[in-house]
């Protein structure tokens, strides 16, 4: 794993315990640095959504990892809770979450001021689609890849799996109220 993924990604791919699928979820993340315009540095301090305004301090970073972490614990209190009936692939959660917008890495550029905006690719491609291509050009299951696929609205179309409904809802429980917050 290279220097850049393991300073992003460290803590969190460590709990990935199948080495094989630990090694592609950071090899994703490499290739898509190699393909971005974007750097380690910017994913710490880009907003993490094109969506709310220039004013968002919640940068790339800290929305991704909460939402690794959310998953991550949602996915063993199901299955500490449900008595086998309902389970959690603990690895293929954890990398779906990892890994489910690894995709804006495409869809953004910097414009002339610096500026992070969505880019021509972007508009043809939403991170979702961008993100499984990435994903099998790695080697990624289809399991992790269906989370990356079905964790936006784009989802809503198929039947998801477990893992992957644990990660839209991470992803959306701290994405809409940023969206949709009033001001008061």
């Amino acid at each position: 794993m290279n220097k850049d993924v393991e300073k992003l990604w460290g803590e969190e791919l460590s709990w990935i315990n199948d080495n094989q699928l630990r090694e592609k979820t950071a090899k994703v993340w490499e290739l898509a640095l190699e393909k971005s315009v974007l750097t380690p540095a910017d994913l710490n301090t880009i907003p993490f959504t094109l969506l709310c305004g220039p004013d968002l301090k919640v940068t790339f970073m800290d929305h991704k990892r909460s939402v690794v972490h959310i998953a991550k614990d949602a996915g063993e209190k199901i299955n500490a809770m449900y008595h086998g009936e309902l389970k959690a692939d603990m690895d293929v959660l954890i990398s779906g979450a990892i890994l489910c917008d690894v995709g804006k890495l495409l869809e953004y550029v910097k414009d002339a001021n610096g500026k992070t905006v969505q880019g021509t690719y972007g508009k043809y491609l939403r991170h979702p689609f961008s993100g499984v291509s990435l994903a099998e050009m790695c080697g990624v299951p289809a399991s992790v890849c269906h989370i990356i696929a079905t964790h936006a609205g784009e989802g809503n179309l198929v039947k998801r799996i477990t893992e992957a409904y644990i990660v839209h809802h991470a992803d959306f429980m701290t994405f809409e109220p940023f969206r949709e917050r009033l001001i008061v």
